[in-house]
Order: C-alpha cells, then sequence, then structure tokens
C-alpha cells in the first residue's frame, strides 16, 4: 500500500540486492566530487561529505522522485564562492537554510509545475551541456600539482592513469554481457581497487584530494548578526542558490520521469530539497541538490526506488566515521572511469539524429543552452535563458497567425471573421486588417476562431472600436468566450462597451 512516505513508492516489487550495490555504487561516485567542490569553492573538505549525507538522505525519504540521487552539487556550490571570499563560512551557512526556507515556500505554493513550461530543445541543450561539463571535469584527474601549479601528468603516471581508467570503462561496457545482476559499476571500481592494491600500482587515489574522516554532522547555528544588513547580504546568494538547486532538481526529476516512464512529484521535491538545505545550514553542510550524474549511476544500475538513496546516504555517514581510511584508497581512475561513462550516458545523442528535421529555432535554442552550460556553468540562467528564447519564437509565429476573412451579408453588414490568438504580439496585424473609413455603418467583428488573450488585446480592441465609433459607425464583437468577456469586463475602464448575451452568441457592443 502507498503512503506519504512509502521508502519505495513504486508499483513493482523492490529488489533489495539491486538497491543495495546500486546505493554503494552511488556513493563510491558521490565522495569524490563531494570533496572536490568544497575544496573549489574554499570550504572545510567534510561540508561536502556533510551535505552529501544530509542532502541524500533526506531527499531519498520525503522527496517527490524515487531513484533520484541528491549531494552537495557544484552547480549551488559555485553561488556561494563568492561569498565565502567576501563574508566567510558562517554566512554561507546562513545562505543555505536561507535559500533550503525559499525552496518549501515554492513547493507549498505549489510552484513546481512551471518545470512544464521548459521546451523540449531546452531539455536537450541542458543535458548536452551537463554531459560535457561531467565529462570536461573528469580531466582534471589527469592533471598534478607541481611547486604550486596544476600541470597534466606525464610519462608513467599518465600512461598508468590512463590505463586505469580505460579499465574501468571496458568493465562498465563489457560487465552487463556476463550479468545485470550487479551494477557494473561498482564491480569495476572493486577490480580497479583491487589490482591497485595488489600490485600496487602508484595512483592518484581519493586521499590524495582530501581527508574523509570526521565526525556526526555537528549542530551549529551560523554565526552572523540577526540584522537587515545581514539578511541582505546572503538574500542575494540564497535566491539564486535555491533557483539553481529547484532547476535542476526540476530538470532533473522531469529526466528520470522519461527514463522510468513513471510520475514524480515536483512540489515534494522542492519541500525536501528546501528541508536538507535548512538542515544543512545547521549540521555544518555546504548544500546542495539533485545530482543528475549520480541519479544516471544509480537508474543504470537498475534502481527503481527510494533505498539505493537511503542506503548510499548512510554508506557516506558510514564512511565519514570509520571508514576513511579504505575509501582514501580508492584510485581516482576507477571513479573517473565510471564518471566519464555516466557522461556518455547523459548526453541525449537521439538529439544529433534528429538534428537536421529540427526547426531553425529549435536548433539555436538547444546550442544556446548547451554553450551556457559548459562555460558559464550556470544551469538556472542557461535554462532560463532557453526558455525565454523560446517563448519569443512561440509569440512571433503565433502573432503571424492572425488573420480575418471578411464579407458583406445581405444586411449590409460588414464581418470580419478573426482567426489566431489576439495578444500583444499580434495586435499590430489586427488592426491593419480593417478598412475603417471604406466600411458600411455597421460592422461585426466575430472572435468564434479567435482568443483575446491579454490587455494589449483589449487595448487594441478598445483603438478599433473607437476609431469606427468617431466615423460615426456600429461596432459588434461577437461569438466572445467566457473568459473573455470576464477580461473585457475586468478592463471596463479601458474599453467602453456594454456586454450583453444574446440567443445565438455574445455580443459586445460599444455605446
Amino acid at each position: 500500500m502507498k503512503s506519504t512516505f512509502n521508502l519505495f513508492d513504486l508499483s513493482h516489487k523492490v529488489n533489495y540486492k539491486t538497491e543495495i550495490l546500486a546505493g554503494l555504487t552511488v556513493a563510491m561516485t558521490m565522495i569524490p566530487e563531494s570533496l572536490s567542490f568544497a575544496i573549489l569553492a574554499g570550504f572545510p573538505p567534510l561540508t561536502g561529505l556533510y551535505a552529501a549525507f544530509i542532502m541524500g538522505l533526506v531527499t531519498a525519504v520525503l522527496g517527490g522522485r524515487p531513484g533520484m540521487v541528491s549531494g552537495g552539487a557544484g552547480a549551488t556550490v559555485i553561488v556561494l564562492i563568492a561569498l565565502m571570499k567576501s563574508h566567510g563560512l558562517e554566512y554561507v551557512f546562513g545562505a543555505v537554510a536561507l535559500a533550503g526556507i525559499i525552496q518549501i515556500a515554492v513547493g507549498l505554493l505549489k510552484l513546481g509545475k512551471f518545470i512544464r513550461l521548459v521546451p523540449q530543445p531546452v531539455m536537450f541543450g541542458f543535458v548536452n551541456g551537463l554531459a560535457i561539463v561531467i565529462f570536461m571535469s573528469q580531466l582534471e584527474q589527469f592533471k598534478t600539482v607541481v611547486n604550486g601549479n596544476t600541470e597534466w601528468l606525464t610519462g608513467t603516471p599518465f600512461l598508468m592513469m590512463a590505463a586505469l581508467v580505460a579499465l574501468t570503462i571496458a568493465i562498465v561496457i563489457l560487465f552487463p554481457k556476463i550479468t545485470k545482476k550487479i551494477p557494473a559499476s561498482l564491480v569495476a571500481i572493486v577490480v580497479v581497487f583491487t589490482l591497485v592494491m595488489v600490485l600496487n600500482i602508484d595512483t592518484k587515489q581519493v586521499e590524495d584530494i582530501a581527508s574523509v574522516s570526521g565526525t556526526f554532522p555537528p549542530f551549529h547555528i551560523p554565526n552572523i548578526p540577526l540584522n537587515l544588513e545581514a539578511f541582505q547580504v546572503i538574500l542575494p546568494y540564497g535566491l539564486i542558490m535555491a533557483a539553481v538547486g529547484l532547476t535542476e532538481g526540476l530538470l532533473t526529476l522531469n529526466l528520470v520521469d522519461e527514463i522510468t516512464v513513471t510520475k514524480g512529484n515536483s512540489n515534494r521535491e522542492c519541500v525536501a530539497q528546501g528541508s536538507a538545505n535548512i538542515l544543512n545550514g545547521f549540521f555544518f553542510g555546504m548544500g546542495g541538490c539533485p545530482m543528475i550524474a549520480q541519479t544516471l549511476v544509480n537508474l543504470s544500475a537498475g534502481s527503481r526506488a527510494r533505498l539505493s538513496g537511503i542506503i548510499a546516504s548512510l554508506t557516506i555517514l558510514v564512511i565519514i566515521l570509520v571508514g576513511a581510511p579504505v575509501i582514501g584508497k580508492l584510485p581516482m581512475a576507477a571513479l573517473t572511469g565510471v564518471m566519464i561513462m555516466v557522461a556518455m550516458g547523459t548526453f541525449e545523442w537521439a538529439s544529433l539524429k534528429i538534428f537536421k528535421r529540427m526547426p531553425k529555432s529549435d536548433i539555436f535554442v538547444m546550442i544556446v543552452v548547451m554553450l551556457i552550460t559548459v562555460f558559464l556553468h550556470n544551469l538556472a540562467l542557461a535554462v532560463l535563458i532557453g526558455v525565454i528564447i523560446s517563448a519569443l519564437v512561440f509569440s512571433w509565429d503565433n502573432a503571424k497567425r492572425i488573420r480575418a476573412r471578411k464579407y458583406v451579408d445581405e444586411n449590409g453588414v460588414k464581418h470580419y471573421e478573426i482567426c489566431g490568438p489576439l495578444f500583444f504580439g499580434s495586435v499590430t496585424g489586427f488592426s491593419e486588417k480593417f478598412d475603417i473609413a471604406s466600411d458600411p455603418a455597421e460592422v461585426i467583428i466575430d472572435f468564434e476562431e479567435s482568443r483575446v488573450v491579454d490587455m494589449s488585446a483589449i487595448e487594441a480592441l478598445n483603438a478599433v472600436t473607437a476609431r469606427y465609433y468617431k466615423e460615426g459607425k456600429k461596432v459588434h464583437l461577437r461569438h466572445l468566450s467566457p473568459d473573455c468577456i470576464v477580461l473585457l469586463q475586468n478592463a471596463a475602464a479601458i474599453i467602453d462597451v456594454n456586454i450583453m448575451e444574446d440567443p445565438i452568441y455574445m455580443v459586445a457592443e460599444r455605446k
């Protein structure tokens, strides 16, 4: 039986073995990424692992989408780098908690549904750009720091790293042909780890990035002044972090919906994200959001329930408390190979197949979103610009659809049968349809195949009827839909018409 907090939420039987193994695999891929982003932002490394544990556990239990994985994601961390440099870590925790409050408000107000407004070309561009970002970030593992400068590996270290990555990729590709009962990614990590330990291969390990040993996340109230000035400092960062987290989260939810052919709950996901980020702000976490790469690792490992996310987060906690000596020895080559395969799986190859058949405007939108994602790493900005461009293209296309069929009936009344929506983009074309000076004394404008959409449309109607009125001619607005009539009534101060019911049609008649 389903319940609000059912750990499995899906109608099919849960495979516990698959869920546990998928959770372990996800945990292995989350650790280096969370550490890397924390170090990149100048945070203590453990804040990344705490975020991975808190975000992963809370959203796995309370989130709106079984199979999704949340953690300390780079998309939200990048937003906080400037605040860290200008005001320090305590203000970062305050901004993270504030972002959580904003996200809960979005969920409670049921605004998550607006993710439906994201067009498919934007999704293609977002996902493809993210796949490129994931792939490019793995190239950093082929670099080393020499005298404070970052340089590419050369010689034997480079060849060894490349060979181990290639071995990992080969296992991920070939092992499913043997069996799909065990996640190929986990097998690859274990095999490469064992090989490195047995042969004593000198290669980069997780402990070379940072220590993963620590205590249970301690409770801590952000040490910032409780005044308007401090609030004004953290508010912009909280808003941006909330927006970025929700954008990436809801797009991830959409992606998982498509892969699993099931339906997630966007508003519930918003509340879960917000709750997790509030806890992050008070338990030394750097905050985060759903992670597409780890989510795809989870799904490719066969997970379709909440259990894998819970296992992943608890595994990270155990590693923090007691497992650091072992996990610290994991070769980065194995994790790099897994993430490269994730990048390959993330890329929407289908978008290339239909590239030539897509409208030019959709191609442009997809490329713009992809480039912004790759070069600016600003996912929210990429999606926002993509949606705006798509909306403008849609408006332009619909603006050109406005047309009018004209005829004079046996009573000498001229009819204008309007086709297409009347809104801000089409008002100019609408106004040009009328020959007011030459029209007879009575005119009917028929909206049976049209809709009056906004205030620009009302103003255009006002202008047309006013021009007829000045010519001493009578104009009727016929077949207005009920919502159009309400719109006209609400704008009575703008357009001076009497609206009355006719046995056959609705008429709006200028006095």
